[in-house]
């Protein structure tokens, strides 16, 4: 299995283009990047990842264990401004809020996003496991495709965030890339950044929102912006590529939902999510 040259945590493209710089207690200066924009706007995980770092700058636990966004308004690469807060300080668990916000030309301030969540220390968790989830079943690495393999694009728009990731997608569920899309609504792959920064709890929040929509298998192509975005970190991931598997169960009124599961190289469930979407116009 081939992979990119490690970057070191703190190295790595993620790393800096997610940092934040103290303006005052709970205010942080950021920078969206256009490096993580895709069709019309910044990537939704990318900016999860982005609040995430700021709460665990601000809250006395560093791990995010649940994580809830809601999407306002589209973010536009540029200057930013989080803002947080801490609501409640425990001694295993410790919860916050934070929002993003950007400024119009004439001043006028958006807020983009906001979000709550709650912090804790994945060390500390018990080992005990009783599931009946199972990793999703892909076939080898190698055998799976990458977005680059398809003959054209689904949607117009910017495509900069998959050259800062390396995906490869089951090809039973790429068939919308062939014009052939199967209408189960699902989507599974192999997902790593493509600097070859292991994952770790932060990164994971862009996981959840990395791979191309359940949308595209339903066959319709287009902007699908989250509305609202819930992810729950389960354990620490190990080094090596993750598998991702996203699916859709119901499309009515114009919104989809999407349930996705990440596993690790040992075969654990380490992070899940549920989003709400506009459905493609």
């Amino acid at each position: 299995m081939a992979h990119a040259v490690q970057a070191s945590i703190g190295d790595s493209e993620f790393d800096r283009d997610t940092a934040v710089t103290p303006r005052a207690p709970g205010v942080y200066d950021a920078h969206l990047s256009e490096g993580w924009t895709i069709i019309a706007a910044v990537n939704g995980g990318y900016l999860l990842a982005l609040l995430g770092r700021a709460l665990a700058h601000t809250l006395p636990h560093s791990d995010p264990f649940s994580v809830s966004a809601h999407y306002l308004s589209a973010s536009q690469p540029g200057p930013a401004v989080i803002r947080t807060e801490t609501i409640r300080t425990g001694r295993t668990l410790s919860t916050g809020q934070a929002s993003l916000v950007q400024y119009e030309q004439d001043g006028t301030e958006v807020e983009r996003i906001r979000v709550l969540a709650t912090y804790g220390d994945l060390d500390q968790l018990s080992d005990e496991v009783r599931t009946a989830a199972t990793p999703p079943e892909l076939p080898a690495y190698e055998s799976c495709v990458s977005p680059s393999d398809a003959p054209a694009p689904p949607v117009t728009g910017s495509s900069a965030i998959l050259e800062r990731l390396t995906l490869r997608l089951d090809p039973a569920t790429v068939g919308w890339a062939l014009g052939a899309p199967s209408g189960k609504g699902e989507m599974r792959g192999w997902f790593s950044l493509a600097d070859g920064r292991d994952a770790d709890p932060l990164s994971l929040l862009l996981t959840v929102d990395a791979l191309p929509p359940t949308s595209f298998d339903l066959g319709l192509n287009g902007w699908t912006p989250t509305v609202e975005l819930t992810t729950h970190i389960r354990c620490r991931p190990a080094p090596g590529p993750l598998r991702v598997a996203i699916r859709t169960r119901n499309l009515a009124g114009g919104f989809l939902e999407e349930d996705a599961e990440v596993w690790d190289s040992r075969d654990r469930l380490v992070a899940q999510s549920r989003q709400l979407a506009k459905a493609p116009r």
